[in-house]
């Protein structure tokens, strides 16, 4: 099968495009390297096809999209700070761009599209765990970029006929998701402290809890979407793990597998950051056949291992 993937040199994109030419598909990507690298394609870099452009120009969807079978939508600014800085940006990011690429979808007959929507969906609601049913709260421009591009997937499929999916990400942690970035997640950054003999600080008390997805599980999802045989309405589905931790677990967990005592440093909250967070799996087991593998202990141990041999080759 010819796969697209936007965003292919993004941290979870980069990790797609290998697994998805490990299976056997051919795989064009198409990334403007905003915030993605092609560090994060070193090992299948001749084996695919690059393009770097932006997709939110029109024209560009309408060329990359010409003769592939389906689409996996990874391309967004991950970034609700830098949603909140400037609105205007993630918006033609994440919703201008999906706008492109579905229609481009419609108009070339391609298969499926697979988008990578967020759990910011749903906002600061308190109710847990967080489901599909539950309305949506966006509490940020980012998070109401990409649930405006849930609904533009629902509604090309109404009327269209697209055969589209969006999978709602929780939070996602692995290798090379790049610890220098502002725009890492809480993993990333802790554990690039605590590297470097830092204590960790947390934005309010620790006892916040997530559901820490590893990147394969995500990927796994990526991969049993866009080859189900079922056909998709333009719905979504969780994709997380259904446990929660909170961060001063996480501090604690990265204190054992460093073999350090580092205390975190407390700061006040950032406003609008969300108490607690953790996912409803059971429609994506039961529309994909979904179940995550990898537990939280042995993905941070990966993740730390791989960080550590980093550092070591100058590599992120």
């Amino acid at each position: 099968m010819q796969i697209l993937v936007t965003g292919g040199a993004g941290f979870i994109g980069g990790h797609l495009v290998e697994e998805l030419v490990r299976l056997g598909h051919a795989v064009r990507v198409i990334d403007n390297l905003s915030t993605g690298n092609l560090r994060n394609l070193e090992t299948v870099r001749e084996k695919i096809e690059f393009i770097e452009a932006d997709l939110a120009d029109p024209q560009t969807a309408m060329d990359v999209v010409h003769g592939v079978d389906a689409i996996a939508h990874e391309a967004a600014i991950p970034s609700v700070p830098r949603s909140v800085n400037n609105p205007l940006e993630s918006h033609a990011a994440c919703a201008t761009a999906t706008v492109n690429l579905l229609d481009a979808a419609r108009r070339h007959h391609v298969r499926r599209v697979v988008f990578a929507a967020s759990s910011s969906a749903y906002g600061d609601d308190p109710e847990l765990p967080k489901h599909e049913l539950m309305l949506p709260k966006p509490c940020s421009p980012y998070a109401a970029a990409k649930l405006a591009s849930e609904h533009y997937l629902k509604v090309f499929s109404a009327c269209y006929g697209l055969d589209a999916l969006s999978l709602r990400y929780f939070n996602v942690f692995g290798p090379r998701q790049d610890p220098s970035s502002p725009y890492s997640g809480v993993i990333a950054r802790f554990m690039t402290q605590m590297l470097q003999g830092q204590r960790p600080t947390i934005l309010g008390d620790g006892f916040q809890t997530r559901d820490f997805v590893y990147v394969a599980d995500v990927v796994q999802a990526n991969v049993l979407a866009l080859t189900a045989s079922a056909r998709f309405d333009g719905g979504c589905v969780n994709i997380g793990t259904g446990r929660r931790t909170s961060l001063n677990e996480l501090v604690a967990d990265l204190n054992g597998i460093l073999n350090t005592e580092l205390t975190p440093i407390y700061a006040a909250p950032r406003a609008g950051d969300v108490p607690h967070s953790v996912a409803s799996i059971d429609l994506a087991q039961k529309l994909l056949g979904y179940q995550p593998r990898m537990s939280f202990a042995e993905g941070l141990k990966r993740t730390v291992q791989y960080a550590q041999g980093s550092s070591s080759t100058g590599h992120v």
